[in-house]
């Protein structure tokens, strides 16, 4: 064993050792016989060598018993292995004593007194002791192995040296006597050793289990084939509201959850017997107030269950958030368009078939000019009035939602025709009453397409493109309107989509045509610019107004193709004219956004090599309101290459003087506006002069377009309200090769009387 210390354990090694030092019941017993032996022999032989012996074994005994009662004072927690080696070895001296004095004994009977009945009873006495080696001392090889030679070797010796050949022979059937007792002693002494490690692992794994069960967050039930509980954490009984674990173990779980007096009429013992059953593996349900558990079975091989749960009350929790954050508008809080579309749904599968149903489309009227004076968290808190307007009205039938912006929709429902148009009208004008805001009150109009129709026809994606096909019938007429969705707007709606596809058709094959009006200076004596003005004439309707297709291009998004288009063919054309008449284009704000506005400008002066200062661009008030930043950039860029930039229909946006020191301007157009009816309203006069005397300061010539009598431009030039003029009194637009001999001879080209009255185009 001493050999072996170093492979074992402190603890195990301590075990083995202390169990030598134990039991010392059968040492007592054992040095009883052997004096009692001994003084029996000394009787029969008179050998006084038996006498001696006798008192050698109580002596031998007091001295190891000593050493028993020591090793019980140590401290064993306190023993290092070079301590309990220690220990072994006095222990391993003491066995090993006694041993060689029973063999002694027997030896001395078989070689000195050569008496049979005298060395049988010793022999007897020391084989018998042999036997108690392994029950005492398999805790210590050395301890066997000493003992072993020291009964076996002084009767070997003593065999040999008697001279009798048989008996040496007989005496040499010790060695495989004592090699089986030391083999039994190790085996013991081995398996106790694979034991001790065997319980002390799973003592560990018990501990380590135990402790995991205790300390998880989740919670474990284990339950038999039967459904009984085998093992609970505690977290477990902590979410189920169950006694103590030592309390439930061997009844069933179903029958602990059905006698709990708040489980018993809930969904709880129901789940839990389908887990239980097999039926179900996994749920997750509310056990109580604000606490959602998730469930988890595993069926085990024996027919057992295994369940894991644990409190998902969070992830619930937000995952709720999430899904509210999906199907609601964060700023107002109400239904987005795909949850509104589904809650109409809903509503409407519980209604009969004869239901009516009504669709609404609101539209802040003017909202994003609330936007751009008041700001966006004006803007925003308008919203949410809105919205909260709308909530109010909800009931059993109507529900409400935001579309996108400031659109709004309504979802009604009635059994008569009547009384569904009537509420829709009620709604309708609950939100156009006036908003108290944070120190400020806001009155507003709200646009409204209605479509009305048989419940069960309800398509969420027809029905509200036929709202805002009636949205935009109201948006025409303006000022809070309400329209209904008649089918003759369908037909439009239809018609407007063929124009849509063919506008598409036409800019993609460079269908457009470019005419060009004059500017004149102020006394008509010559041209000092060319404005090019774009033209669609279809195929089947004839000429589009502009005032039509370019807002459908814009919406479109085609309008920049557009702008390149003219672009290119006005500098192509003006680079072929006969005299260096400048030539202007109009840009549209989402030109001004194209980071490739520049580039593509000056590579068609460049490939056309038509000087910059020919070139004139013009940009209305209305592209400077969503981003002045970069469009102050862009604007700048141009105006570095030598282009002229032109403001265009001055006066009609809403920031009219802000940028006119803030941004590279050359020229300032004045809307017609400022001329109609100039002859009439001597306001007009002093307003126009102020504009005119302002620009003049500022270093900005200044154009009037829209002169259409020669009494305007009477009143033009005696008050020197304009460096050029432009209108259908010089000339209306013409085409190209028109405008060619026009620059040439400057000959003006009078308008008739039904031209004056067409509206000059923004493009």
């Amino acid at each position: 064993m001493m050999g072996r210390q170093a492979t074992l354990p402190t603890d195990v090694y301590l075990s083995f050792v202390s169990s030598l030092f134990g039991n010392r019941g059968t040492l007592v017993t054992g040095v009883v016989v052997h004096v009692v032996w001994c003084v029996i022999v000394f009787s029969y032989t008179g050998s006084w060598f038996y006498l001696y012996a006798g008192a050698g074994f109580p002596l031998v005994f007091a001295l190891r018993y000593a050493d028993f009662l020591r090793f019980d004072r140590v401290d064993k927690a306190s023993l290092t292995d070079r301590d309990i080696s220690r220990w072994e070895r006095r222990y391993v001296i003491g066995a090993t004593l006694l041993a060689l004095l029973l063999g002694t004994t027997s030896g001395h009977a078989m070689l000195v007194l050569k008496d049979s009945f005298v060395a049988f009873t010793c022999i007897a006495m020391t084989m018998g002791s042999m036997m108690s080696i392994v029950g005492r001392n398999y805790g210590s090889r050395h301890a066997v192995n000493f003992q072993t030679l020291g009964c076996c070797v002084p009767i070997i010796l003593a065999c040999v040296a008697s001279g009798d050949l048989h008996l040496a022979m007989m005496s040499l059937l010790l060695i495989p006597f004592g090699l089986t007792t030391r083999s039994m002693a190790n085996g013991v002494r081995e398996f106790l050793y694979e034991n001790v490690l065997a319980t002390r692992k799973n003592r560990l794994i018990a501990n380590q289990l135990d402790l995991a069960l205790t300390t998880i967050a989740h919670g474990l039930i284990m339950l038999d084939h039967e459904g009984r509980i085998e093992v609970v954490n505690r977290r477990a009984c902590d979410l189920l509201g169950l006694p103590e674990a030592s309390e439930i173990q061997g009844l069933s779980l179903v029958g602990v959850l059905d006698a709990h007096g708040s489980y018993r009429p809930t969904k709880v013992v129901c789940e839990v017997k389908k887990l239980v059953s097999g039926s179900l593996d996994r749920t997750v349900f509310q056990l109580r107030a604000e606490l959602h558990v998730e469930f988890s079975a595993s069926r085990r091989e024996d027919g057992g269950v295994v369940l894991i749960f644990e409190d998902v009350t969070a992830r619930v929790a937000a995952d709720e958030k999430i899904l509210h954050m999906v199907q609601y508008d964060t700023l107002t809080g109400l239904a987005n368009r795909a949850h509104f579309a589904a809650l109409a749904a809903a509503e409407l599968h519980q209604r009969p078939a004869q239901t009516l149903a009504a669709l609404v489309v609101l539209d802040l009227e003017g909202f994003k000019h609330v936007n751009d004076l008041r700001g966006h968290v004006v803007g925003d808190r308008l919203l949410m009035a809105v919205a909260s307007r709308l909530s109010a009205q909800f009931g059993r039938d109507i529900l409400a939602g935001r579309l996108v912006g400031d659109e709004f929709t309504l979802f009604l429902l009635a059994q008569d025709r009547s009384e569904l148009e009537a509420r829709v009208q009620q709604v309708h004008r609950e939100i156009q009453q006036a908003y108290e805001l944070p120190d400020l009150r806001i009155s507003i109009s709200a646009n409204a397409g209605c479509v009305v129709a048989p419940a069960d026809t309800f398509d969420m994606e027809s029905w509200l493109v036929r709202a805002d096909l009636a949205l935009r019938d109201a948006q025409a007429k303006g000022n809070g309107s309400l329209s209904l969705f008649r089918p003759e707007m369908d037909a439009r709606y239809v018609e407007e989509q063929k124009l849509r596809a063919d506008l598409r058709v036409a800019v993609a094959e460079r269908r457009l045509a470019v005419v060009y009006q004059p500017m004149y200076v102020a006394d008509g004596s010559k041209i000092e610019c060319m404005e090019a003005l774009v033209r669609w004439r279809h195929p089947e309707k004839g000429m589009i107004p502009p005032n039509v297709f370019i807002p459908m291009a814009e919406e479109m998004g085609i309008i920049s193709q557009i702008t390149a288009f003219v672009l290119e063919r006005a500098c192509e054309e003006c680079s072929g004219w006969a005299r260096p008449v400048a030539v202007s284009v109009n840009l549209s704000v989402y030109d001004l956004l194209d980071p490739e506005l520049v580039v593509t400008v000056s590579a068609t002066l460049s490939r056309l090599a038509l000087p910059p200062a020919r070139l004139h661009l013009e940009v209305t008030e209305s592209s400077f309101i969503d981003d002045p930043v970069s469009v102050g950039r862009v604007l700048h860029q141009l105006r570095e290459k030598g282009i002229t930039i032109a403001v265009d229909d001055f006066g009609t946006g809403f920031s009219s003087l802000s940028y006119l020191t803030s941004l590279p301007l050359d020229l300032v157009k004045l809307d017609r506006a400022f001329v109609r009816d100039l002859t009439l309203e001597p306001k007009r006069i002093k307003l126009l002069r102020g504009i005119a005397q302002m620009s003049r300061d500022l270093g900005l010539r200044v154009v009037i377009e829209g002169v259409e009598t020669a009494e305007q431009l009477q009143l033009i030039n005696d008050n020197h309200f304009a460096d050029l003029v432009q209108g259908y009194l010089f000339s209306p637009p013409v085409d190209p090769h028109v405008a060619a001999a026009m620059v040439q001879t400057a000959r003006r080209v009078p308008a008739s009387r039904g031209s004056r009255k067409r509206v000059k185009p923004n493009s």
